[in-house]
């Protein structure tokens, strides 16, 4: 059978590695107990957390045991890794409300039943402060934080106290899964890297035992930018925030030099197909677009929503034949008269009005195939062919508008 970590390193997931060689002889003849942790700072996963998703699954499928660590607790300080500020707080019942949002997106990646789900809100919000420090705060030095990226780039701007203590409560967590089941390994992306080490040597120096840091690669398009974001804001899994059809779009009209890259890691295709798709050139590299979109949609909304969004995308380049899986927005006869700009607000089509103008000025805006040059438009009966009026925004986004009777 292959070694999960060559599986892993061969598609492009891995990055860092406390002791590589050591990691990969453990994954190829022992069976691990892993965790990765999500910090519930939002109402769904986005685009950004699918590397982490597929590495659990993929170590899952080979045997090993995922623990799910939704960070409630952590989630109440910030990570100040790659953020310029300081993260908002939040209220408890919005994390907690968050938190089960994530576990049922996590779902679709893993078995549960083969797996252990926990909360650091279980250990962080109790401790002892001043046990807390004689324990575990002993254990660290401020130069040595100091010097880790995740607080170095923060200096300039002002670095809390507050925010200082994420890193040793994150290390803590590690301690904590360890004593609790034996967990040897943490996986992160490599933003993480700092953290996750701090936790390996945290083990180490309590309990006198060998403990591993991982860290896989950032979501990153060819031109050195976090992918998963777009005019809009962030590309979610969830389907209200991000709908199906703008999920599938967004992958269908990734750039080309990215496609064999997000095969490999957003994809449970094989690596002999994932290279021959990355081959293709031309128009014919649409075709290797196309499968890369539903295979992503259909991981996170099922293969009859993937193939809805397929069905949708190739209805748009038919001349408008069986356009009934485009997204849709339905008003009353109460909105005739009503600005185009306001129905396409409502319908997030747009995220401002003042987005919307400047996509009218610029010649981006579409109604049944003619421009539209006036951000004054209002929609009238006439723009409406059998109760539906198809907007285009851009060269990709569609809505159809619906006229109730």
């Amino acid at each position: 059978m292959e070694n999960v970590f060559d599986v892993l390193k061969e598609r492009g997931y891995l990055k860092q590695f406390s002791h590589e060689e050591e990691i990969r002889k453990i994954l190829n003849e022992e069976k691990i107990t892993f965790y990765i942790g999500f910090d519930p700072t939002a109402d769904s996963l986005h685009v950004g957390s699918f590397i982490q998703l597929m590495v659990m699954s993929y170590l899952q499928k080979y045997g090993h045991t995922p623990i799910v660590l939704i960070g409630s607790g952590t989630c109440m300080v910030g990570d100040p890794s790659g953020k310029t500020d300081m993260r908002k707080m939040l209220k408890k019942e919005d994390i907690d409300k968050n938190g089960e949002i994530f576990k049922k997106q996590i779902s679709k990646f893993i078995d549960f039943d083969k797996a252990i789900v926990d909360n650091n809100a279980n250990w962080l919000l109790n401790l002892n402060y001043v046990e807390f420090l004689r324990e575990i705060g002993v254990h660290f030095s401020i130069n040595n934080m100091l010097r880790a990226e995740c607080y170095k780039q923060r200096l300039e701007r002002g670095l809390s106290f507050f925010e200082l203590n994420y890193m040793i409560m994150q290390s803590y967590d590690f301690l904590v899964l360890n004593k609790k089941y034996d967990c040897t390994f943490q996986f992160g992306g490599d933003d993480q890297w700092s953290n996750i080490l701090s936790g390996a040597d945290l083990i180490r120096r309590k309990e006198g035992k060998a403990a591993y840091a991982v860290t896989t690669i950032l979501l990153i398009n060819s031109q050195g930018e976090k992918m998963g974001k777009t005019v809009n804001g962030a590309i979610w899994l969830d389907k209200d925030k991000t709908s199906v059809h703008d999920f599938y779009q967004y992958f269908r009209n990734i750039d080309d030099a990215d496609v064999k890259k997000c095969l490999a890691l957003l994809t449970f295709l094989p690596m002999d197909e994932v290279r021959e798709l990355g081959r293709l050139e031309g128009s014919e590299i649409n075709k290797a677009k196309s499968i890369l979109a539903y295979e992503v949609t259909k991981i996170i909304h099922g293969e009859e929503e993937a193939k809805k969004a397929k069905d949708a995308a190739e209805a748009l380049f038919s001349k408008g034949e069986n356009m009934d899986n485009v997204p849709s927005f339905e008003i009353t006869a109460d909105s005739l008269g009503k600005s185009l700009l306001d129905v396409l607000l409502e319908g997030k089509m747009i995220p401002t009005k003042s987005e919307g103008r400047r996509v009218i000025e610029q010649g981006g805006l579409i109604l049944n195939n003619n421009k539209v040059n006036d951000v004054k438009k209002t929609l009238c009966e006439d723009d409406f062919i059998e109760n539906s009026a198809l907007v285009r925004v851009g060269k990709k986004k569609y809505l159809r508008v619906l006229l109730k009777n």
